[in-house]
């Protein structure tokens, strides 16, 4: 019975705390060696891009899937090069593969990008290497550039090709310079860059 109106007492003294005083907060999670476990976040590789580019990435993974396996293999690769009228070389192929460290579905894509991004990667880097995945012995076939501008990432209309293409110098045959495009396209961003830091 005693323990009872123990149990009791202890149970008052608890409810007559002052309202004002700190709650007893639990002890956080400690790990194995003993430092506080901290709380896990949403942070993944999906909260680095908004969502216009998640779906952008999507869409082209998707064209890149031949196979519809959900993987991005050699094969798949191959053909997307075919599909843009580009030979890869079995060692270039095996090279992209090679850069992620498994298999290369959606979330690894991202990763990917996510790490390519974030070394640091000049713009016009991106730019010349953009327009290289296009170049021929030094010349784009403009009716090829029209087609991924238009069907790819942010695309452009026709009306929005047509008054790129009427900067760009392009030869009777529907050829354009790349070394000519690259230095107009980057030259024209460091003058941005200059006007914006007067």
């Amino acid at each position: 019975m005693a323990d009872k109106e123990k149990k009791k007492k202890k149970k008052v003294a608890k409810d007559d705390a002052p309202a004002d005083a700190p709650a007893a907060e639990p002890a956080p999670e400690r790990t194995s060696r003993g430092s506080r476990k901290a709380k896990r976040t949403g942070s993944n590789v999906f909260s680095m891009f908004s969502q216009k580019q998640v779906a952008e990435f999507k869409e082209a993974f998707q064209l890149m899937d031949h196979d519809k396996d959900g993987i991005i293999n050699k094969n798949d690769l191959r053909a997307t090069f075919d599909s843009l009228g580009r030979l890869a070389s079995d060692k270039e192929l095996d090279d992209m593969v090679s850069e992620a460290p498994g298999p290369i579905n959606f979330t690894q894509l991202l990763t990917l990008f996510a790490n390519r991004m974030s070394g640091g990667s000049d713009d016009d880097d991106v730019v010349i290497n953009a327009f290289k995945s296009f170049d021929d012995e030094g010349k784009i076939d403009s009716e090829k550039l029209r087609h991924a501008l238009m069907t790819w990432g942010d695309k452009f209309s026709s009306d929005e090709v047509d008054d790129a293409f009427d900067q760009m110098v392009i030869d009777d045959k529907g050829y354009i310079d790349t070394a000519k495009l690259i230095t107009m396209l980057t030259a024209s961003a460091e003058e941005e860059e200059e006007e914006a830091a007067a």
